[in-house]
């Protein structure tokens, strides 16, 4: 108990009389800070899970939750509370990392561990766990070249990319780029401020004005760096009277995958959050713990304030109408019932989704 009850004191600040017993569920307050609940995961996917497997691994744990809705100065103001508070670890999914280095400095120096969750918070933090984003971006890519098929070479191709805040954007981008640049043309490239859908349909209607000709829009194919924003870019595409180009996304979200089953949509990147979540979980409450984390964080990664942060990084999956039931459906992500839904049935039953 005396030797438990020194590891915990050493891995977190929080309240000096907590009752942190260190045996399964030692009574720690873990802050988790997610960025925005525009996009479906968050609050569906990645808060639930990490609450979940939280409170397995620690019944006692007491788990302090708030969303930036895509502010960095709230996410700051609530970042700030919690150490206020007295937290033990904070779990951070932040909505500008290039924004959080003095955060995470502030914390450490209350010997408070953040984790950064899914994506790579600049500052001394304690672990990282994610996808490899730049590997995404490379199967975004490879995905959107194979639905061309022989029409890839030399195909005009316009880019709609993430938030330049954040990360993981950057290492979509530039893996894509790795794929795209040898074998098509980019015509036109938009990075889209907060990942937002209308903003991605204003930014592809501009494309489609300064681009189109008469019956040739002037592009061939069109790269998504979500799902969220493919539905916007799909709009302005059908509001264009387009309809025969492939748009790629990412999430795997039901409406994307209703797109994809729809034929607006051509593909989406599976990222199965619940092993990235409750490896976040299970990080954060073995460094608590002060126990080994070796066999979750499998690696390292550098920040542009740090380096050898331990990581697990994992890897995506692209996903399309054939292998929708092999992947999203199999591992219990979405239920059928929740994608084949009135006008989507037919279309589920024909690509053997049940």
């Amino acid at each position: 108990m005396a030797a438990a009850l020194a590891a915990c004191g050493e891995a977190g600040g929080g309240d000096d009389d907590k009752d942190n017993d260190g045996g399964g569920g030692g009574g720690y307050t873990i802050g988790l800070l997610l960025p925005e609940n525009a996009t479906a995961r968050y609050e569906s996917f990645d808060r639930p899970y990490i609450e979940d497997k939280i409170k397995e691994l620690c019944p006692d744990c007491d788990i302090k939750y708030s969303n930036a809705d895509q502010d960095t100065n709230t996410q700051k103001q609530q970042f700030d509370a919690l150490l206020t508070e007295g937290v033990d670890a904070i779990i951070l999914d932040a909505v500008d990392a290039s924004a959080t280095a003095s955060w995470v400095e502030d914390a450490q120096a209350e010997d408070v561990p953040v984790i950064a969750y899914d994506r790579l918070a600049q500052g001394p933090i304690a672990g990282y766990v994610s996808y490899d984003n730049v590997k995404v971006g490379e199967l975004q890519a490879q995905t959107l070249l194979d639905s061309l098929g022989d029409q890839a070479e030399g195909a005009r191709v316009v880019m709609i990319n993430g938030s330049p805040t954040d990360p993981n954007s950057g290492d979509f981008k530039q893996g894509a780029h790795s794929v795209l640049d040898d074998t098509v043309d980019v015509v036109y490239e938009q990075d889209i401020d907060g990942w937002d859908a209308a903003l991605a349909n204003e930014k592809m209607t501009g494309a489609i004005e300064s681009l189109g000709n008469g019956n040739d829009p002037g592009f061939d194919a069109v790269y998504v760096a979500n799902d969220g924003m493919a539905a916007g870019v799909i709009t302005a595409l059908h509001s264009a009277g387009i309809t025969d180009v492939p748009v790629g996304g990412q999430d795997a979200e039901v409406a994307g995958l209703q797109s994809i089953l729809a034929g607006d949509q051509t593909f989406t990147i599976y990222k199965a959050l619940r092993q990235e979540a409750e490896t976040t979980a299970e990080l954060t409450y073995r460094v608590l713990e002060g126990d080994d984390t070796g066999d979750l964080a499998t690696s390292t990664v550098d920040s542009p304030t740090d380096e050898d942060i331990p990581a697990r990084l994992f890897d995506p999956v692209a996903v399309t109408v054939d292998n929708i039931n092999d992947t999203v459906v199999a591992d219990g992500f979405h239920t059928p019932e929740e994608i084949c839904t009135g006008d989507y049935a037919a279309a589920c039953q024909e690509a053997g989704i049940g």
